[in-house]
């Protein structure tokens, strides 16, 4: 049974200040549409905050980490230990978005929302209902239960931000094997085979890619979840760092804070995020397309279009946070440029 927060739904954005964001980007002293995508996402960032100003100053970081029983079944390139290894390392600042949070001036916080530490670990909040999603080739990798309590550290980690009245929230994740539960996600909610949806993941060949296709779409059949519904999907294959993205997205759009999408694995999240609760859809700002190959198809059936394209797939946020100087940069464009009367520029013949 699902919490009865997560279908509660998400505000609306706000028509009146989307209209004033379109009224005024009309008035600023270049063309109209001669800043592309960066005038639209200003526009609706004011839609969504419900203000005449747009921001993406305060902007915190998360990281959900969670461990998955598949990775007994060869999907991997890396061991299981690098999952607990790579928390340590977000927490003392030496992994990517360590670095990346430093650069941007944001906040990071590293969740263990399933991991296979069996004690607290220093520098991160443990917050999981068991260690560990099981190998979701021979049995469901979460219980009912147990995908509630993950959904709920999603939107307590959103709660916990929130106290700092956050402009936007980036969400990332950590957990050897998480590609593989995220392809099988992708793949039961899209109803797609698992060879059009898994990718290279940490780094699998040809043959490995294809080992793992074979082993979500005989996952996928085992439990009868193509084309279910996404709690049902993310009980049989899912993961507890992915269901608690999800939680995190919705609780984030109740409050009217955007996302800042990351690549393969938080865009399942989010698709089954929406899939659970329809109304957090337009909270989400994708942020770039990944080398992941199910990505793109994520990415349309949440109909958006991301901001950049760099061939990514570490995860962690990391291109997230590459993306957010872009939103940056189209908030102050927006609220600072003048305005052809302010500048005493003649504008366009009416």
């Amino acid at each position: 049974m699902l919490p009865e927060w997560v279908t509660r739904n998400c505000p609306k954005i706000s028509a009146a200040h989307r209209k004033a964001a379109i009224a005024r980007q009309a008035q600023l002293t270049k063309p109209t549409g001669a800043l592309g995508r960066l005038e639209q996402l200003a526009i609706e960032l004011a839609g969504l905050q419900a203000t005449e100003q747009p921001r993406a100053a305060l902007v915190p970081i998360i990281i959900f980490a969670g461990d998955h029983g598949i990775v007994a079944q060869g999907v991997s390139a890396y061991p299981q230990g690098v999952t607990i290894a790579m928390m340590a390392n977000f927490a003392s600042g030496g992994a990517a978005i360590s670095v990346l949070a430093r650069e941007l001036g944001s906040s990071l916080e590293v969740v263990d929302a399933g991991t296979l530490a069996q004690d607290g670990m220093a520098g991160i909040v443990t917050d999981k209902p068991r260690r560990g999603a099981r190998d979701f080739s021979v049995e469901a990798a979460l219980a009912p239960d147990e995908l509630a309590f993950a959904l709920e550290a999603g939107q307590r980690a959103v709660a916990r931000a929130a106290a700092h009245q956050p402009d936007l929230l980036i969400f990332g994740e950590m957990g050897i094997g998480n590609t593989t539960s995220s392809a099988a996600i992708a793949a039961s909610l899209l109803g797609v085979s698992a060879g059009e949806i898994a990718g290279s993941g940490t780094g699998v060949d040809a043959a490995g890619r294809a080992h793992k296709a074979r082993v979500i779409d005989a996952a996928i059949a085992r439990h009868g979840v193509a084309g279910a519904p996404a709690e049902k999907i993310l009980c049989a294959v899912g993961g507890l760092e992915i269901a608690a993205i999800s939680g995190a997205i919705i609780a984030a759009a109740q409050r009217r804070i955007p996302v800042l999408i990351d690549g393969f694995i938080v865009s399942v999240a989010a698709l089954a995020a929406v899939r659970l609760n329809p109304s957090c859809q337009p909270f989400l700002l994708p942020s770039h397309q990944s080398a992941e190959q199910g990505h793109r198809l994520v990415l349309r059936a949440l109909n958006v279009q991301p901001l950049i394209s760099l061939d990514l797939r570490l995860g962690e946020g990391s291109g997230a946070a590459i993306a957010l100087p872009l939103v940056r940069l189209a908030c102050a464009l927006h609220n600072d440029m003048a305005t052809f009367a302010q500048a005493n520029v003649p504008d366009r013949p009416s």
